[in-house]
């Protein structure tokens, strides 16, 4: 299978309306993922903590659950966390990662690029708990380089936390030399791994990474489906207290139905990767960037890495055109820009900023991120109508 079973129809929020190419924000529902978790929103109801035969089912769905999302990563089913979004799943890495660590003033290294989820995390740890905190810069390609992470340890690093893929630009990042360098210095190495997880082959192994973050609408399962991935062995706090349940770290009764959700996207994602979905969409990515070269010449730059990068994703700038304006004037496709709008200010990204752009770069960025239900046809439509909008700028 080089794409989606096309037997499959796509989900009913995508017919009619424009061209979705904006993936990496969130992804419709599978129907097999919503076919799956169905039955345990109606018949199987019952508590998988309890004792009696109502259990029985929701029980073996949580366990098989677990076991496909660990399979997906190359990990143990125990080591298996769900959590109720990648924000949480990161909050219960980096605040239990801090706090188990005894240290009276940890030290913590991120960089300046991550998702607001472990940016603002580590804010809170520096504010509340007298956490230090290094922020690592990143290139011209937004990657960071290991030479900066081996400069900023000391006595008391206790953490490391590094994105897998950036989600505006989808640069991928050394994971596994930065994990390396964590456990020379005896620090733990987290990794948000929410926009590379079912893109991408990931096995937690051969990446070296003590927690990794899993983001269950980022891979065709509902919002408020995740998992962190917790090495075995690994000692963190609690993110909520109570229960016992999800071996201690995250009580309240699971929510079986979004965690059967999670792993069938995780089963599904596992089979796509091993049928070439990366390469199909590389290349529609590629034409899509083609597209745009050749009809604006000397105008579309790209942003991030070419090559180490995620396969569904291109961040391009338009030259002497604004992102948002192109994307009001280009209406039959649904994507991002690489700006912010505060107040009806639009504002660089922060990331491109980082990544040393210059404003009227930035702010004419587009982010165009592709997917399961991506087709050739969608490709003609978007570059013919950012073409058609940039010619009119």
């Amino acid at each position: 299978m080089n794409g989606p079973d096309r037997t499959l129809p796509p989900p009913p929020g995508l017919a009619g309306g424009p061209v979705y190419l904006d993936y990496n924000a969130t992804t419709p529902v599978d129907p097999r993922v919503a076919e799956a978790m169905w039955p345990h929103l109606t018949d199987h109801f019952g508590n998988p903590s309890s004792g009696h035969p109502y259990a029985h089912a929701p029980r073996r769905a949580l366990d098989q659950a677990r076991a496909q999302v660990a399979g997906l990563i190359g990990a143990r089913p125990g080591e298996i966390v769900f959590t109720s979004s990648g924000s949480e799943a990161d909050l219960l890495a980096l605040r239990g990662a801090v706090l188990a660590s005894g240290r009276p003033r940890p030290h913590v290294i991120t960089q300046t690029t991550e998702h607001p989820a472990v940016l603002e995390t580590v804010s809170a740890l520096e504010r509340l708990h007298g956490a230090r905190v290094t922020m690592l810069p990143v290139d011209r390609d937004g990657l960071v380089v290991p030479a900066a992470l081996a400069d900023a340890f000391t006595h008391d690093t206790v953490l490391v936390s590094v994105m897998a893929a950036n989600n505006e630009t989808g640069a991928l990042q050394p994971v596994a030399e930065l994990a390396a360098l964590a456990h020379e210095h005896d620090a733990l190495f987290h990794c948000d791994a929410a926009q590379a997880v079912g893109k991408i082959p990931l096995d937690v192994g051969e990446l070296g990474v003590d927690l990794l973050t899993i983001v269950g609408h980022k891979l065709y399962a509902p919002k408020g489906a995740a998992a962190l991935y917790i090495r075995n062995g690994v000692r963190l706090e609690p993110v909520v207290y109570g229960g016992g349940q999800e071996h201690g770290l995250r009580a309240g009764t699971e929510n079986v139905a979004l965690a059967v959700a999670l792993g069938t996207a995780a089963r599904l994602a596992a089979d796509e990767l091993g049928a070439g979905a990366p390469a199909r969409l590389a290349t529609l990515r590629d034409d899509l960037h083609q597209r745009l070269a050749v009809a604006l010449p000397g105008r579309a730059h790209l942003n991030g890495p070419r090559n180490q990068r995620l396969p569904n994703t291109l961040n391009v700038s338009i030259e002497g055109a604004l992102g948002h304006e192109l994307l009001a004037a280009a209406d039959r496709i649904a994507a991002s820009t690489g700006s912010a709008c505060h107040s009806g200010t639009h504002i660089p990204s922060p990331v491109l900023t980082a990544m040393g752009l210059e404003p009227a770069r930035a702010l004419g960025a587009l982010r165009l991120s592709l997917g399961r239900w991506t087709t050739p046809e969608d490709i003609e439509t978007a570059a013919t109508a950012l073409t058609e909008a940039a010619a009119a700028q």
